[in-house]
């Protein structure tokens, strides 16, 4: 239960500067440690572990075009700048930087990051409640049990795509896609849209030069959903945003659902990817899973503690002048959360091979009153997929030895770039696929109910296989090892 080691990350591919260059040198302006570049990239836990040794609680980085920052590694320290919105905002608009010219808002990848969106997360006080109020019941709507249902779907899909081969890349086949699916499901676009946004999501948290780009086709895409669903409203997170009591402006609806659609997906790609690397490489991860002494969400949550799918979230601005971690805090200055740094804290983590399965005080989803509203689904969403994978391919192994597998990193995030895993070629499972439900009952804001999809007739006389239970086969599997 332990993250990637460093030697087998790559950074990404065609932005190695030549050498000589300074972008190779991790050491920037004053000597202030540059969070981003290929330096940055190889080693991230390690390089927060060395900021922690030489700075404390909180340490001076440098973001992409050496913008000033301060990166907040400690567990307490983390969540006082979470909790604390009387002294760090949220609002972006705070931060000096935008009227010293430290950053040039038209072309710096870092803005669809930091810069300053018409959403709950750039909001505080009482403008956050209303925003952040709409968001909850746009989620709320949907019980688990029916998103189960749309993921169980989906998952099937994906899978029969490649089962009979008895080989997979599970991310660029499976982990990439099923959150995506899933949430333009949820938000009521079709599903035809997913791959092209995934594309322009996974670009956009890579902060490279075409981010704008991606950030600005993402946005396109959301402007005509919101058209749409104001001429045919639906039981969807688009509809019950427009319509709830808050009374959202189009242009909120709009950065709503990109705030929904990009964190959920981002979080949930990479947390699906992370867990199942642990099932095909950590023989004691698996035997705990196979043998009853960690469950399937259980295993999430170890995950969550030890790679944080969203390794630094951006960003808090100081209000006023203040102290940090032994750290004098100007006014306007921007903060950096390390969720995974603060996740390995020794205050609260003192032999990180301890497991902490059962314990949800983990920093990977934030804290405080910007926690991430959205975080069960995207449990819900890597449990069940993961659990349908794992119970149609329970033989699944690393196709690859483990030091083949490579990383991508970038200043916010860690991603498996591929997982090549084989199994016994299966047969498609259409026909045993459950069909969506229903819409569900109409809330309060009175949106009228879409008719259920029609449902082909099961095959006359024949009643679907049990499925044996994935972890009794893998029990057996290991057993005999």
């Amino acid at each position: 239960m332990t993250v990637p080691p460093a030697e087998h990350t790559t950074p990404q591919p065609g932005l190695t500067p030549p050498p000589g260059c300074p972008a190779h040198s991790i050491a920037g302006a004053d000597g202030v440690t540059r969070l981003h570049g290929p330096a940055a990239a190889t080693d991230p836990m390690g390089l927060y572990e060395k900021l922690r040794a030489a700075h404390g609680p909180v340490a001076p980085v440098l973001l992409d075009g050496d913008v000033r920052a301060w990166l907040v590694l400690g567990y307490l320290e983390n969540r006082d700048v979470a909790t604390r919105s009387t002294q760090f905002s949220r609002d972006p608009r705070v931060w000096h930087g935008w009227k010293s010219g430290e950053i040039d808002p038209a072309t710096s990848p870092l803005v669809p990051m930091i810069g300053w969106r018409p959403d709950c997360v750039c909001a505080d006080g009482e403008e956050h409640h209303r925003l952040r109020g709409a968001v909850t019941a746009s989620l709320d709507q949907f019980d688990q049990r029916g998103i189960r249902r749309h993921i169980t779907r989906f998952a099937h899909q994906l899978i029969d795509g490649f089962c009979g081969s008895g080989k997979a890349e599970l991310v660029g086949q499976f982990t990439e896609h099923l959150p995506m699916l899933t949430l333009t499901h949820l938000l009521g676009m079709p599903d035809e849209y997913g791959p092209r946004l995934v594309h322009a999501a996974r670009d956009l948290f890579k902060g490279t030069e075409t981010s704008l780009a991606s950030n600005a086709y993402v946005l396109e895409t959301l402007k005509q959903l919101v058209a749409t669903k104001r001429t045919r409203p639906g039981q969807d997170i688009a509809s019950v945003l427009m319509a709830h009591p808050a009374g959202l402006s189009d242009e909120e609806v709009q950065h709503h659902l990109r705030l929904i659609l990009l964190a959920g997906y981002e979080t949930t790609a990479n947390l699906m990817s992370n867990v199942l690397r642990m099932v095909v490489t950590d023989p004691r991860f698996r035997g705990s899973l196979a043998g009853g002494q960690m469950t399937l969400p259980e295993a999430v949550e170890q995950v969550l503690w030890d790679e944080p799918p969203l390794m630094v979230c951006p960003g808090r601005w100081a209000k006023g002048d203040t102290s940090l971690g032994g750290k004098e805090i100007k006014a306007g200055d921007m903060l950096l959360l390390g969720l995974a740094a603060g996740n390995v804290d020794q205050a609260v983590r003192p032999d990180p091979s301890v497991p902490v399965h059962h314990n949800r005080a983990h920093l990977s989803f934030s804290a405080g009153a910007h926690e991430c509203p959205g975080q069960d689904i995207g449990r819900v969403i890597a449990d069940t997929g993961i659990d349908i994978l794992l119970t149609r391919l329970p033989d699944i192994t690393l196709a690859v030895p483990e030091s083949a597998l490579t990383w991508r990193s970038s200043t916010w995030a860690r991603h498996l770039t591929a997982l090549p895993v084989s199994f016994a070629s299966r047969a498609p499972q259409t026909h045993d696929l459950p069909a969506s439900l229903p819409a569900p009952p109409s809330p309060t804001s009175g949106l009228p109910a879409v008719p259920p999809r029609p449902v082909a007739d099961p095959r006359p006389g024949h009643a679907p296989e049990p499925r044996a239970s994935w972890r009794a086969w893998l029990s057996r599997f290991l057993r005999r090892r």
